[in-house]
C-alpha cells in the first residue's frame, strides 16, 4: 500500500490587471521522497510566468537530484530569461529529513507539531541573488522531521510576518486560504505552499 508522504494546500493570486501569475508551485514525487518547491519569476506578466515555467519543467526533470544540483540546473536553463527567485525542499522518506534552500526574495519554515521540542517553527535560511543571473554560494540545510510538522513556502507578494498566526493543528489548504487572505500585499503576484508531513 502506498502512503502519501505529505498533504498539501496551495493558494495564489494574481497581480490585479496582469493577464496570467509568474509565481509557480511544483510538488513532484521521486523514488523514496518528494520534491516541493515555489518558484517566482522576476517581474510581472508573460516574461515571468515564462521564466518560472522553465525552472519548474527542470525541476519535474531531475527532481531526485540533491537541491543544490536542482538550483544548478535551473541557473543554466534560465540564462535566457529574466531569471526566478525559488525555494526547494526535498523530504526523504527515508531518512525522515527534510532538505531545503531559498535564493531570493521567497519565505519559508517548518512549523513543528504540537506536542514536538521547544522550538515552535524553524526559518529557511535565505540567500541573496536570482537563479539564471546571479547566483550565490549554494548550501542546503537538513532538518529532522516528525509526524505532523508543516512546511510553508510563499513567495513575496506575502507579508513576511505571517508566521505569528499560523496553527499546526489546521488542515494545510486551510492554512494556504488563511495565510493569502490576511498577508498578500495586493501588488504583486502571491503563492502559499502548505505541505504536512505524514509519515
Amino acid at each position: 500500500m502506498n502512503i502519501p508522504l505529505i498533504e498539501s494546500g496551495i493558494a495564489c493570486l494574481t497581480m490585479p490587471g496582469q493577464p496570467q501569475s509568474g509565481d509557480r508551485h511544483l510538488v513532484q514525487p521521486y523514488s523514496n521522497g518528494l520534491l516541493v518547491a515555489v518558484v517566482d519569476g522576476l517581474g510581472h506578466g508573460e516574461l515571468a510566468a515564462a521564466a518560472a515555467d522553465l525552472a519548474v519543467s527542470t525541476l519535474i526533470k531531475h527532481a531526485g537530484e540533491s537541491v543544490i544540483a536542482l538550483v544548478k540546473r535551473c541557473h543554466i536553463a534560465l540564462r535566457d530569461t529574466r531569471g526566478v527567485v525559488m525555494a526547494l525542499a526535498s523530504f526523504n522518506e527515508l531518512d525522515r529529513a527534510l532538505t531545503w534552500m531559498g535564493i531570493g526574495n521567497v519565505e519559508g519554515l517548518v512549523l513543528r507539531a504540537e506536542g514536538s521540542p521547544p522550538s515552535k517553527h524553524e526559518n529557511l535560511l535565505l540567500r541573496g541573488g536570482v537563479v539564471g543571473d546571479q547566483l550565490p554560494s549554494l548550501s542546503a540545510s537538513i532538518i529532522r522531521l516528525m509526524q505532523g510538522d508543516t512546511l510553508v513556502f510563499t513567495t513575496d507578494g506575502i507579508r513576511g510576518d505571517f508566521a505569528k498566526d499560523l496553527s499546526s493543528s489546521d488542515p494545510p489548504q486551510m492554512m494556504a486560504d488563511q495565510i493569502i487572505a490576511k498577508y498578500s500585499k495586493g501588488s504583486d503576484d502571491a503563492l502559499v505552499l502548505v505541505a504536512r508531513y505524514l509519515k
